[in-house]
């Protein structure tokens, strides 16, 4: 049996619901060529996302049987650039209006300058439509509006010259009267990269009125600003999805930057979920510990996630990492308290002492001589100092959590070795000697 399912051709990918924009607003009429566009690309329903701004245009998702997301007013483009970057596959179309290159001005021109494959159609009526027809970035000069009652003093925004200035795919600029609208909207979705289509339109509520503007004006007023029309721009970039995936392992379908996938080949003695916090002091490389304990536990098959907490000021102050280790997937990883909590300094003491007034006789705390952690846990004293190898303020922490996951047994020990072997060659030695160093250390039960 194939994999690919049928797919039936949609005579529209409009729902039956009417659309609600005032008499004569362009909206419904881009809408419709958008409708026939999709038609024309014969595309999966399923396999379309169109993400919505804030605005009159902000309601038009609404109204086709696609996937659809709506969010905040200029952030559409942010969206639709993580839908593309996540699910390559699908087609995404972002609708918004003119006040939206504003407000997300610069979401607009890093999706163009990284050419990022989705397109944008703008509903560019020159005013804030929906909240009483304020002047927007697109707004002519003298041109009225309610907060702009003498005339426009601002030049408009060349959306298009801007964008395909920076790396824009596909850019178009036309109104809503344009015959071959749809076609170019369907160019525009089939055009590797991003594509902008700056579409010109009537609002027949406020700006139209305000400023005597009709179907024919509005060519005029295209001539008079000397803005070209059609294709404007086209860029022969590729496509930034595809650059990142180039250059990037794939782990399942996912492109993972700077990673290269973990294998696992040892066992793991744990059954079910375990909680693991290493609290300590800022610039002790407690982080660059409890990552090596993660990848040991991804080695051993298991599921891991780690979370960091220090002050911004980096090399001073707790630094607190928490360790969840699971043979099976979950999607919770906050913590309540841990199972295991190891602390390496006063500073450490002090940030984990909600863990330590949590935590219950089931759990272990392990702690270096000096500290005297206040808990009902068991607690297990390691001691650095009486380590093979010069202990020092930036393997303290690798020494005393080796010692630690050495009592603990999560995992087989060598996991840790192996973790450490594929680090880079100027850290591999030492964290290798500090991790043989701390199993080889005695605990001692308090």
């Amino acid at each position: 049996m194939s994999g690919s399912a049928t797919i039936t051709p949609l005579a529209t990918f409009r729902n039956d619901s009417p659309y609600p924009f005032c008499p004569g607003c362009g909206h419904g009429v881009i809408l419709n060529r958008l409708n026939e566009a999709l038609v024309q690309l014969d595309l999966d329903p399923h396999e379309v996302v169109l993400v919505s701004d804030i605005g009159c245009s902000g309601l038009s998702d609404q109204y086709f049987a696609t996937n659809a997301f709506h969010g905040l007013h200029g952030r559409s483009v942010t969206y639709a650039c993580g839908i593309k970057l996540a699910r390559p596959e699908l087609t995404v179309v972002v609708i918004m209006g003119d006040g939206g290159t504003g407000i997300g001005g610069t979401h607009l021109l890093n999706a163009a300058r990284r050419n990022i494959g989705v397109t944008v159609l703008v509903f560019n009526n020159f005013n804030f439509g929906m909240t009483g027809g304020q002047h927007s970035t697109t707004t002519p000069l003298a041109a009225v509006t309610s907060t702009t009652l003498a005339g426009n003093l601002e030049r408009p925004l060349d959306i298009c010259g801007t964008l395909a200035v920076n790396g824009a795919g596909f850019a178009y600029r036309g109104t809503s009267f344009d015959k071959h609208l749809s076609e170019r909207i369907a160019e525009g979705i089939r055009s590797p990269g991003f594509a902008i289509l700056d579409i010109w339109e009537l609002c027949t509520a406020y700006y139209a009125p305000s400023n005597q503007l009709t179907g024919k004006a509005l060519f005029g007023m295209l001539e008079e600003l000397g803005l070209p029309v059609g294709v404007v721009g086209r860029n022969d970039v590729e496509d930034y999805g595809d650059a990142f995936r180039r250059a990037h392992p794939v782990v399942g379908k996912r492109a993972v930057p700077g990673l290269e996938p973990l294998e696992p080949g040892f066992e793991a003695s744990l059954d079910k979920r375990f909680e693991l916090a290493v609290a300590g002091s800022a610039g002790e490389k407690v982080r660059s510990a409890v990552r090596l304990a993660a990848r040991a536990g991804i080695l051993s098959g298991l599921r891991a996630t780690q979370r960091d907490d220090y002050p911004i000021t980096v090399q001073s102050g707790h630094s607190l990492s928490e360790l969840i280790l699971s043979p099976v997937p979950f999607a919770y990883s906050g913590m309540r308290k841990p199972d295991a909590l190891l602390v390496l300094s006063e500073d450490g003491l002090k940030k984990a002492q909600g863990y330590l007034d949590a935590m219950g006789a089931e759990d272990r705390v392990f702690a270096i001589p000096g500290l005297r952690p206040q808990t009902r846990a068991s607690l297990t004293i390691v001691d650095p100092r009486q380590a093979a190898v010069r202990v020092t303020r930036h393997n303290r922490s690798l020494v005393a959590l080796a010692a630690m996951l050495s009592e603990l047994d999560l995992f087989q020990f060598a996991a840790l070795e192996a973790a450490a072997g594929l680090l880079a060659p100027a850290y591999r030695a030492a964290c290798l000697e500090a991790i043989l160093a701390g199993r080889a250390l005695g605990a001692i039960d308090q």
